[in-house]
């Protein structure tokens, strides 16, 4: 990708201004076009996997989300093609909009798509192409959704048909049913789960803020913008921390192909005027997550977005990842519809949380605790309350990072007689340097978890009551990159191999581990010292001073700290 020379007096930390952003916007726009059928309806990528919806669905999807990246782009040129494409697309060559298919996905990108750009593409279609486009929308306001961020999508349809006056009534009722269902998943604090559960991921900054938001801004709705606004507000503040210095999201939740489609929500914020992050640190933040990927394989040799991470990865894939799914990344250049004179694209870049002090930083409602260190840049996320009922890794693990992705040999877990399974997990609460919670594993036990850190280090406590006597427990940590180190050292009821026994009653096992970049970092032993503190709990002393105690019992945690 040809990308002008980096600016480093404006952004003095990733070099990128907007006029990166667009440069990488067209590079993109320009790789799939040759990927497009003769008639522009459909862009058949390439590659040999397909999503459960089949080819057809794939094409579609191929067309909606670059169409997607022409509208934030504003480019009249390519905005044409996707003009002769949507005529073709609604004469006969798409898939309709069906109950729980995966074309109402992509009509909501189009539907997105047209309302942003409607003096330029909408305004400037035949009358019985409109007719025929609005016809093929419509479909997806009565299409039953998946009960998660599914239920957007007939909202964003609706948004757009009812600002051009198609089915005003029906249009506004998908709204409203759409509006209404997203309230059960929202648990305060700016958080949504992604459906019924505790699914927490990046759906709540692709999917559950970005439609609401950009339908009220864009339907002139002060008070939905209140409400949706207040609540993005709210979430930028924890968002934000998500993120590593060199860039890299979290590597945590499905969908992760989509990559940096993760700056749509702090794009967002900023474009709406809902978002406690100054100008100069917004556009850091995007800006370190495209650079991120671009400088990391995320395109081929041809410039195609693949189906992975940094390069092609499987692992982050699902059943409904097609050829052009990564498209979605498109999300991530919601930035240019920003002026280039808007203070975001003007101000001088500041420094992301992660290039602050170190930090331990609690996140409520889904129980996480954010861990950062300033000398490497790195943030770790202690999960002590997000799953998935099917116990997927990328869910359910105990801890997750922004460079590092779960391992199949079951990295960050307590496993029970071999087993790593971790459901039904229950929050017992998150504080400043500490988070725990207590699930079920197998063989019916119950293992109550606890995370103390500071700096780098991490004190890992586990209670494992409801097991037969002599089952064996074993604990793993990181499993990172050649470049990084792992460190997991056993403190209390562990052998060096990391392994223990349940006896007669509840078996407490501890644990010192470490994730850090640090080319020669200290000792893990010398710095921090694990003991009982006389009482039925844990004492923590801290190496440079200060102490930490904590009291764990079978579904109860708590945690004091001093110095």
């Amino acid at each position: 990708m040809d990308l002008p020379p980096d600016d480093r007096a404006l952004s003095p930390r990733t070099g990128y201004t907007r006029a990166h952003w667009e440069a990488a916007a067209d590079a993109l726009l320009a790789a799939v076009e040759p990927y497009a059928t003769a008639d522009r309806a459909l862009y058949h990528l390439p590659g040999d996997r397909q999503s459960w919806s089949g080819r057809l669905s794939d094409g579609l999807e191929g067309y909606a989300r670059t169409l997607l990246l022409a509208a934030f782009r504003r480019d009249e040129t390519a905005l044409e093609r996707y003009a002769d494409g949507l005529a073709a697309g609604t004469a006969g060559v798409w898939p309709e909009v069906r109950h729980r298919s995966q074309p109402l996905v992509e009509a909501a990108s189009i539907a997105l798509a047209l309302r942003l750009t409607r003096p330029l593409l909408w305004d400037r279609l035949d009358d019985r192409v409109r007719q025929r486009a609005a016809a093929w929308l419509g479909d997806a306001l009565t299409a039953e959704p998946w009960p998660c961020n599914w239920e957007l999508f007939p909202v964003t349809v609706g948004g757009f048909l009812e600002s051009v006056g198609h089915e005003p009534e029906a249009s506004r009722k998908a709204i409203d049913r759409g509006l209404e269902r997203i309230e059960q998943w929202y648990l305060g604090d700016g958080w949504y789960t992604d459906g019924d559960g505790r699914k927490f991921d990046y759906y709540n900054g692709w999917a559950m803020h970005l439609y609401p938001v950009l339908h009220a801004w864009l339907a002139d709705d002060a008070g939905l913008l209140d409400l949706y606004g207040r609540r993005l507000h709210r979430h930028l503040t924890d968002y934000e921390r998500l993120f590593a210095a060199d860039g890299a999201p979290m590597h945590q939740g499905r969908s992760l192909t989509y990559r940096f489609a993760t700056t749509a929500p702090l794009w967002l914020g900023a474009l709406t005027g809902r978002t406690p992050l100054p100008p100069g640190r917004t556009r850091r933040l995007a800006s370190g997550a495209l650079r991120h990927f671009l400088e990391r394989g995320a395109l081929d040799e041809h410039g195609l977005l693949t189906l992975g991470w940094h390069g092609p990865n499987p692992a982050v894939l699902q059943n409904y990842s097609g050829p052009a799914s990564p498209y979605w990344a498109s999300k991530g250049f919601l930035g240019l519809l920003l002026p280039a004179d808007h203070e975001v694209w003007t101000a001088p870049e500041e420094p992301a949380p992660a290039e602050g002090p170190d930090a331990a930083y609690p996140v409520a409602p889904p129980n996480w605790l954010l861990q950062s260190t300033t000398a490497d840049g790195l943030v770790r996320l202690h999960n002590h309350g997000s799953e998935h009922p099917d116990y997927d890794p990328y869910y359910s693990r105990l801890a997750y990072s922004t460079a590092t992705g779960p391992s199949p040999s079951g990295d960050n877990s307590v496993l029970v007689d071999g087993d790593p399974s971790r459901t039904a997990i229950e929050p017992l609460g998150t504080g400043p340097g500490w988070a725990a919670s207590r699930h079920t594993a197998a063989r019916g036990a119950r293992v109550t978890c606890a995370v103390l850190v500071r700096g780098a280090v991490e004190v890992r406590a586990y209670l494992v009551a409801g097991a037969e006597a002599g089952t064996e427990i074993r604990v793993t940590g990181w499993s990172p990159p050649a470049e990084l180190r792992a460190d997991l050292t056993p403190a209390l009821g562990l052998t060096g191999a990391l392994t223990g026994t349940v006896g007669d009653t509840p078996a407490l096992f501890v644990a010192l581990a470490r994730l850090t970049a640090e080319p020669e970092p200290a000792d893990l032993s010398r710095l921090a010292e694990v003991s009982p503190d006389g009482e039925g709990g844990l004492l923590v002393r801290w190496a440079g001073g200060g102490e930490s105690r904590m009291r764990i019992e079978d579904g109860r945690v708590e945690v004091t700290s001093g110095g």
